[in-house]
């Protein structure tokens, strides 16, 4: 072709100079660093680049069949269409960039000094949150990262990506304000709540459930109905962690009153005023315990009700009104994975008794070394209800969770490394580790 057809022959060396840019996409194998203890799991790694390496291998054939089409049938073809063609083709080159780009983000992270281990750590215990005693779902791989905000996000795994293409893992992005204490479990539990609640469709079964209601007090089941997604993952947040996921949502909607008693509209999150009374209301029905209701007051002294807009207040009398029925839904439902069992039964966790994690904690302090047998989550509890209970500082918290999840990234490396890389990262190892100095 020459410059006398001058869009076919345009828009093949346009197409040429895009699958010159597409080869220089290499695998994230080839071009990132990072120490072995900071690294993604083979299972997370493997999905991400077989999907990458699918989006530019697509892109290519379809650079290579516009070329054809250019050099043959196409050339007949109108400027218009060739250009048509083109464009098209163009919009599936970007897509693919920009899912390379959007994995590229938290793949770099894990070069970042400490806090690539630290994520590592994360992704092991986000895997074990995910799991259940039993099993009644395949769970997908979890990849941590840290973003700016305050909150946490989830992208969930299976979901479709920007550009097309089902996501091959779970990413969930944690605020770098919450590392470290017990609000990094909080976020990090809770976005695991809303895989959770993919996998089992929690969603759809409470919202089933709610449809029945009666129509008094309509506009509260509605709001209910409404904030369901969020409140599955506050309730798979508080049963795996206990009152460490509640304290951890108090820091986070600790802001101005217009914000805390907001009016509701399209938004997926509760009041964050009432939100914080029925993380604790939740917390009792699963974890009976006075200390839920002195958090309770707590919170509305902070927060006192006088003063908000009376249609605000009325509202918020006629939820708090309806919330015992609504967490007896919640916790009631029985979605056709659980096999005929209730959510409820299946959440809670005897080791989760603030008693019992009183104990375990006490029994720390004399057996450190017993810390890291611990799963992750149970560990985040037991930490956060001695926070929560003033026997641990937040300085001496802060300590042990690095330490903690430092360790958990370690030896899930050392064991992928031993397994030859068929080991699930997201599987809790239980390796033992040598405490310095005591839990005080």
């Amino acid at each position: 072709m020459t410059i006398d057809q001058p869009a076919p022959w345009l828009l093949e060396q346009e197409t040429r100079a895009m699958l010159t840019r597409l080869a220089l996409v290499e695998p994230f194998v080839l071009q990132e660093t990072c120490v072995a203890a900071a690294a993604l799991s083979p299972a997370a790694l493997s999905g991400i680049e077989q999907h990458l390496i699918a989006g530019r291998h697509d892109v290519r054939n379809r650079a290579l069949e516009l070329i054809a089409w250019l050099r043959g049938p196409g050339a007949a073809a109108t400027p218009a269409e060739q250009q048509r063609r083109f464009w098209t083709l163009r919009l599936a080159f970007q897509d693919a960039l920009g899912q390379f780009d959007l994995f590229s983000e938290v793949v770099t992270q894990r070069s970042e000094r400490d806090n690539g281990v630290l994520l590592a750590g994360l992704d092991v215990a986000a895997a074990e949150a995910l799991r259940l005693p039993v099993r009644y779902f395949d769970s997908p791989p979890v990849v941590c990262s840290l973003h700016r905000g305050l909150g946490g996000a989830i992208r969930r795994a299976r979901t479709r990506l920007p550009g097309g293409g089902d996501n091959p893992v779970a990413l969930i992005r944690i605020p770098r304000e919450r590392m470290i204490g017990y609000g990094i479990a909080s976020s990090l539990v809770h976005e695991v709540g809303h895989q959770a609640a993919a996998l089992l469709c929690l969603t759809e079964c409470v919202r089933e459930r709610l449809g029945g209601r009666r129509p008094a007090k309509r506009r509260s089941w509605a709001l209910w109905a409404q904030w369901v997604p969020e409140i599955v993952a506050d309730l798979w947040s508080i049963a795996r962690i206990g009152i460490g996921s509640t304290l951890g949502l108090v820091g986070l909607v600790s802001l101005p009153r217009g914000f805390v008693f907001r009016p509701p509209d399209e938004d997926p999150h509760p009041i964050p005023w009432l939100r914080v009374l029925l993380s604790c209301a939740i917390g009792d029905r699963l974890y009976p315990d006075p200390q839920w209701n002195r958090l309770a007051a707590v919170w509305q002294s902070m927060y006192p009700i006088a003063g908000i807009r009376p249609e605000i207040r009325a509202l918020i009398d006629e939820l708090r009104a309806t919330m015992p029925d609504f967490i007896s839904i919640l916790v009631g439902v029985r979605p056709q994975r659980l096999r005929g069992r209730t959510l409820g039964a299946v959440l809670r966790n005897p080791q989760v008794q603030r008693e019992a994690l009183l104990d375990r904690f006490l029994d720390w302090r004399t057996e450190p070394d017993r810390m890291a047998l611990a799963p992750p989550t149970l560990a985040f509890a037991v930490l956060g209800q001695a926070r929560a209970s003033g026997l641990l500082s937040p300085e001496r918290e802060s300590s042990l969770l690095r330490r903690l999840i430092i360790a958990w990234a370690v030896n899930s490396a050392l064991a992928t490394a031993r397994a030859g890389g068929r080991a699930d990262a997201g599987m809790y190892l239980g390796q033992p580790i040598i405490w310095s100095d005591a839990t005080n």
